[in-house]
């Protein structure tokens, strides 16, 4: 294995090891494992992560920035309030295939909250994609585009409860999910809940 610039090899680590908890869970992955995967002996690991839960932690956390750049990639294109509350909900990171190991990672930090180091940079995660979600609704909600019944962080919660549980049952393979007989997904109905009946692009401006 070639030497590797320090950030470069963090970033190496950092994504071997997302894979190798998704595969392996958190308790039965080893940093053995992880050293043998990444190509490197176990000090490498250590010289950038002190333990396997700083490992752990600092994957949850990346995840968080990760997630955050992914909305923003995915909202350069929409051009309306509604277009980008419309993109936030079809743009689930926990089914896109970009985050398939991550999420797995979050969703196995849920089972270690009894660890206070991973149960703050879990509850760090929520408050930064909930404080994302709910400055968007509060644009469209002053632009007059979002049902203004409810609060911006009532309906971010709303949000990431429904992509929570979404995510969940993906990742369980329950098929037919989210979905009725007509082939109407949950996401359209909350559109629907939130910006009313679809408009065009000009009538929105």
């Amino acid at each position: 294995m070639p030497r590797l610039p320090a950030a470069a090899r963090r970033a190496q680590l950092l994504e071997t090891a997302a894979e190798l908890f998704a595969e392996h869970g958190y308790a039965r992955a080893t940093t053995s494992q992880l050293a043998k995967a990444a190509g490197v002996t176990e000090p490498i690991i250590y010289r950038h992560f002190g333990s396997k839960r700083d490992l752990f932690i600092a994957l949850v956390k990346q995840t968080s920035e990760e997630t955050i750049s992914f909305w923003e990639e995915q909202l350069d294109a929409a051009q309306t309030p509604a277009e980008r509350l419309s993109t936030l909900v079809d743009g689930n990171p926990m089914v896109h295939p970009r985050f398939q190991s991550a999420y797995r990672v979050i969703l196995q930090a849920i089972t270690e909250v009894g660890d206070s180091g991973i149960a703050d940079a879990l509850r760090e995660h929520m408050d930064t994609v909930h404080a994302f979600l709910a400055k968007e609704i509060e644009s469209g909600q002053a632009a007059h585009k979002v049902n203004a019944r409810y609060s911006p962080e009532l309906i971010a919660w709303l949000l990431i409860d429904v992509g929570l549980g979404f995510g969940v049952l993906s990742a369980w393979g329950v098929e037919g999910h989210g979905m009725d007989a007509q082939g109407k997904h949950v996401s359209d109905a909350i559109k629907r809940m939130l910006l009313g009946k679809p408009k065009s692009a000009a009538s929105e401006r």
